[in-house]
């Protein structure tokens, strides 16, 4: 069946590109007719621009993981080294709704460029297009299909301390936010690890899912709405907490509305999460692997009771945790055998 696709887009793509040729020559053919005034010889060297740019806009080979995407769930996007790819951007209904920077992925025999874009929880289902963007504009416009997803609701009433936590102002827990999101907007270089993760604690008893649309119920009366951006696990305070992949500590240390936090970055814009920690065993900068000891969980911070908070955010958009469970980040071979097969 994948043959079989692959074909057709193949014919699509050739037929496109014939079109496009076609339009381009009876154009130029009109312009040295009905235009005496410019020099054949400009408008030849134009035409011949035009039409390499034509080939080289088709020639892009890319490919994407997974093409019907729930809202919430990452998308990895793969492309020819060749293309001069920047940015990945998510456009629906002609709004651009989130945008993941491109990096080089080395491979034994070619390199190609690769990104993880998020679909937003909020995101509505239906058609929706991936712009692959350089420094000249558009380099190629993907179709892809947004799958329906429902999420739960939730109300969480808090006491007047937690309540007092979560709404008075507040300059350092303003501060702290500003320093988080400097962190989780940042898209580097390196990759620490492209396997599949695995889940923070053994405990599987989840007391909250990802994209629960939450209400507060604040003591006096009031309340306040918000999406839940992780998975909350139901474990006593004390109990292991664990890296899901590897990478690279870049927060380690106590927030207002988080607690005791640990930050990890996996790839580039790529980034694990653990909230309310009860204690943290490990440094800013320091490297850790699949598994390794982060600390104990707890419930500091804006926490109802003990439980460990997991995030997983994909250039600054909060994402479904599981995906990441269940297929790699990174699958390189299948991509490039996608790409260049």
């Amino acid at each position: 069946m994948r043959k079989e696709r692959l074909v057709r887009e193949h014919n699509k793509l050739s037929t496109h590109l014939y079109t496009k040729q076609q339009s381009l020559i009876s154009h130029f053919s009109f312009l040295i007719s009905h235009s005496p005034l410019i020099p054949h010889s400009v408008l030849i060297l134009l035409f011949f621009l035009a039409f390499t740019f034509s080939l080289h806009a088709t020639s892009v080979r890319h490919t994407v993981i997974p093409e019907n995407p729930r809202p919430g769930e990452p998308v990895t996007i793969g492309i020819s080294d060749a293309a001069g790819a920047r940015y990945a951007v998510l456009v629906v209904n002609g709004r651009r709704l989130a945008k993941a920077a491109f990096f080089t992925v080395p491979a034994d025999e070619r390199p190609f460029m690769a990104a993880v874009l998020s679909i937003p929880s909020t995101a509505r289902q239906g058609a929706a297009i991936i712009s692959i963007e350089g420094d000249k504009g558009v380099i190629r416009e993907i179709a892809i299909t947004i799958a329906e997803r429902v999420f739960p609701s939730e109300e969480i009433h808090l006491t007047p301390q937690l309540s007092s936590l979560r709404a008075d102002p507040n300059p350092q827990r303003t501060a702290e936010s500003e320093q988080l999101w400097a962190i989780l907007n940042r898209t580097g270089k390196e990759i620490y690890g492209s396997g599949s993760f695995s889940p923070p604690v053994s405990s599987t008893r989840l007391t909250s899912v990802y994209g629960d649309r939450r209400i507060y119920r604040y003591s006096n009366g009031t309340s306040d709405t918000s999406i839940h951006a992780g998975v909350d696990y139901g474990v006593p305070t004390g109990t292991d907490v664990a890296s899901c992949g590897a990478g690279k500590v870049v927060m380690a240390r106590y927030r207002i509305i988080t607690g005791y936090t640990v930050i990890i970055e996996h790839l580039p814009g790529v980034y694990s999460l653990y909230y309310h920690l009860d204690s943290i065993a490990v440094a800013d900068g320091a490297m850790v692997d699949t598994g390794t000891f982060l600390g104990k969980s707890g419930a500091t911070g804006l926490a109802t009771g003990p439980h460990l908070h997991w995030e997983i955010r994909v250039s600054g958009e909060n994402t479904d945790p599981d995906a990441f469970i269940s297929r790699p980040i990174l699958d390189k071979d299948a991509l490039f055998s996608q790409i260049y097969n």
